[in-house]
């Protein structure tokens, strides 16, 4: 899993990094065929301080990809539900990707 870390306006201090590092380690754990991550950490210019931090990211799993985004007050908080959306949205992938179609049982006579 190639992991790709950015920030804009801010800099990624090796806390951060290794915070977001850990909270993705929760990816492979239930789809193993993640080929690339890229996140990026922003801090926007708003008025209110609410939304300011806001983290992204990009993943390409084999057959997908997908985006999440999260907007919160506190960057730490922005990056947990971060990693919850993606979570839910690797499970749905692998969901799909699993044949459930069972086939009929034998009659016997």
């Amino acid at each position: 899993m190639n992991l790709t870390i950015s920030g804009h306006h801010l800099d990624v201090t090796p806390a951060l990094r290794s915070y977001v590092t850990s909270k993705l380690d929760r990816i492979p754990r239930h789809f193993d065929q993640v080929v690339d991550v890229k996140v990026i950490l922003t801090v926007e210019k708003q008025k209110e301080k609410e939304r300011r931090q806001r983290a992204e990211c990009n993943i390409h799993v084999k057959g997908n990809d997908m985006f999440a985004e999260s907007s919160h007050a506190d960057l730490y908080a922005a990056v947990d539900d971060l990693v919850d959306k993606l979570d839910r949205q690797v499970v749905r992938h692998k969901d799909r990707l699993q044949d459930h179609h069972h086939s009929a049982p034998k009659r016997l006579m």
